[in-house]
């Protein structure tokens, strides 16, 4: 299914008046003192969001204002301005996306804007000093060596605990966040229309697949690096005891730095997922013989991380066994643990529904991980009762319930293929259930 291409002059965009009036309001940088910038920066934000997103026919941002409030995003002193420029931003991408899908007969259709704004450069696979004529525009925008340098920057953000650049960590994590968002935007919609085709050259021409096949990333390190922001889960309990003894001047700039930080972390994720099922989709795109040398040759990204975190507790822990929080009615909260986890595909029922919003081969994999994850939880604690309360169960009733997760997943998808890994897990789980219960 080959996409439409529709440019943003067929549409109205903000007219000319709206948006010279709209900019107008910046042509003051670097002459007002902070406390009127920031005013100014605020008037401008209601003046895109009126002519935007208010009123009965709000019409769409222009290029020069689109990227103007990105380039507040990363150019603010200011918490309240760096926090409004990023919603204004996402609400402004909901309302007239680049990429989407409309109806056309018994099928959807794939429609991409042309030459609408994008935080990306026009063309993510060629160097910025490789670009001609005047990029004073562009200068802000990302290509992937910049999206892997920022990604850099926020690792060695993370272990800098001094207190003078949380406000840049948490610019970091929101500009991180936005421009995930962005490439969720653009690969969700391909990713549907694909299953509709099988026509790889939708996802080819996504985002993701441009600046991952980019020789100017270097994808292991990224990898290395989003797989080191993972593990900064960890440290959010001790961020939570230094929040609390913070003084009351900091305590708000500490706050938020823990919620954007959650919030990077969640993005983290989210980039991990749309990379395997990325990677899935050129694995069966391969198959189909649509791929040729210019589609580019790296490693799949789940190869890299059994590179990455080989047994390794100290790393694979975060990585597979996040606590993650859950609010109850009664605002008490509850860790998710393994044993939670192998729950979900304890019957053939919710494996299915498990299998449907993740490729089942992702889920044996995570789920053979986790697994290891806990065999190595066991050997590394002192107590038995204390490997049993982190993973959530004892060893033999988690052997049990991942041996019958497996068979749960197979009987959604008998053609799914087993991989040695796997198979070593399975037979260690099915060699351990029996010996335990013999005891």
């Amino acid at each position: 299914m080959a996409p439409s291409r529709k440019s943003p002059t067929a549409a109205a965009t903000a007219d000319g008046g709206v948006e010279e009036n709209a900019m107008a309001i910046l042509d003051t940088f670097g002459i007002k003192d902070s406390r009127d910038l920031h005013d100014d920066r605020t008037a401008f934000f209601e003046a895109v969001r009126s002519a935007c997103l208010a009123g009965d026919s709000p019409s769409p941002p222009s290029w020069r204002m689109h990227n103007a409030v990105f380039q507040i995003l990363q150019s603010s002193s200011s918490l309240e301005v760096t926090i409004a420029s990023f919603h204004l931003l996402i609400e402004l991408d909901k309302h007239y996306p680049r990429t989407y899908l409309t109806n056309s007969g018994p099928h959807q259709a794939l429609v991409i804007v042309e030459e609408s704004w994008s935080p990306f450069l026009p063309d993510i696979n060629v160097a910025r000093g490789e670009i001609g004529g005047n990029t004073s525009r562009k200068d802000h925008l990302f290509d992937p060596l910049r999206f892997g340098l920022l990604i850099e920057d926020m690792v060695e953000a993370a272990n800098d605990t001094s207190t003078n650049n949380r406000l840049k960590r948490i610019e970091n994590m929101v500009l991180f966040q936005y421009l995930v968002s962005t490439l969720e935007a653009d690969f969700v919609p391909r990713n549907i229309a694909y299953k509709e085709s099988l026509d790889w050259v939708v996802i080819r021409e996504s985002l993701l697949s441009v600046l991952l096949r980019s020789r100017n990333l270097v994808f292991k390190s990224f990898v290395k690096n989003c797989i080191s922001l993972l593990n900064q889960h960890q440290r959010e309990v001790e961020a939570k005891i230094s929040f609390e003894s913070a003084p009351d001047s900091d305590s708000s700039l500490t706050f938020s730095l823990l919620e954007f930080e959650r919030e990077a972390l969640l993005s983290v994720k989210k980039l991990f997922i749309m990379v395997i099922n990325l990677d899935l989709i050129r694995k069966e795109a391969d198959k189909l013989s649509q791929t040729s040398r210019a589609d580019g040759s790296r490693n799949p990204i789940l190869e890299v991380i059994l590179d990455e975190l080989p047994y390794n507790t100290i790393n694979l822990s975060p990585f597979l066994l996040p606590a993650v929080r859950t609010r109850r009615s009664d605002d008490t909260q509850q860790d998710l643990t393994v044993e939670n986890v192998l729950s979900l595909f304890s019957t053939a029922a919710s494996a299915k529904a498990m299998a449907k919003k993740m490729f089942p081969e992702v889920a044996q994999l995570l789920l053979a991980h986790a697994y290891q994850a806990c065999l190595s939880i066991q050997v590394d604690s002192s107590k038995a009762d204390d490997a049993t309360k982190m993973i959530g169960a004892t060893l033999l009733e988690i052997s049990c319930k991942f041996v019958s997760a497996f068979q749960n997943l197979r009987e959604c998808n008998t053609d799914i293929e087993i991989s040695q890994f796997e198979k070593e897990a399975l037979f260690t789980a099915a060699t351990l259930t029996r010996k335990l219960q013999n005891e």
